[in-house]
């Protein structure tokens, strides 16, 4: 798993390159916080099986971009 954590304003995007398919989040804190300790959490994004992957904040803040690339090495 990779993790960025990155400050955004609602009109930016992230932008992932892949050369593989991997499970790409934008989560916020509390989310990104959940994810880590196992509990339920929500997140933007998903399963990008095509590069490069875009996702949008739905408002302006620090969020956190985590790639998952299952168990596989990244």
């Amino acid at each position: 798993m990779l993790h960025r954590r990155v400050s955004l304003s609602q009109d930016q995007s992230v932008l992932v390159t892949l050369d593989r398919q991997a499970n790409v989040m934008l989560t916020d804190d509390l989310n990104f916080g959940r994810k880590k300790r196992g509990e339920s959490y929500t997140y933007y994004g998903g399963l990008c099986k095509r590069s490069p992957a875009r996702i949008a904040p739905p408002n302006a803040g620090n969020w956190n971009v985590t790639i998952d690339f299952g168990g596989t090495a990244g």
